[in-house]
């Protein structure tokens, strides 16, 4: 199974972030499939790639104290994993396709 991870502290307040992320996630070529407050969960859509090799994207917004005292809001940071499947023989495979899409469309989104 192949699984790829992403910590990263975003400049944006956890609130707008997470108000902007399912756009985000949609403009990857992304399904929501599940959205509870901090954690979304995105799917691909089937018939592009086999099913093995479509990706899930689940992504947990936090907050960080730290520049609550500077900005009044607490940044935001996101953990995000994409996983699939597809067992990683090479080191381009899809799953790591849409792990670097999504993440350049987070933190472009996020910073």
């Amino acid at each position: 199974m192949a699984r790829y991870t992403n910590l990263f502290v975003s400049i944006l307040p956890a609130n707008n972030l997470r108000e902007s992320l399912p756009d985000v996630l949609q403009s990857c070529g992304l399904h929501l499939v599940y959205q509870d407050g901090d954690y979304m969960m995105a799917k691909e859509r089937p018939g592009i790639v086999s099913y093995s090799q479509l990706a899930t994207v689940e992504v947990l917004i936090g907050s960080t104290d730290e520049t609550e005292l500077v900005t009044r809001d607490p940044a935001a940071t996101v953990n995000l994993v994409v996983k699939n499947e597809e067992l990683p023989l090479k080191t381009n495979n899809h799953c790591h396709k849409v792990f670097q899409l999504v993440n350049q469309a987070i933190e472009k989104k996020a910073s």
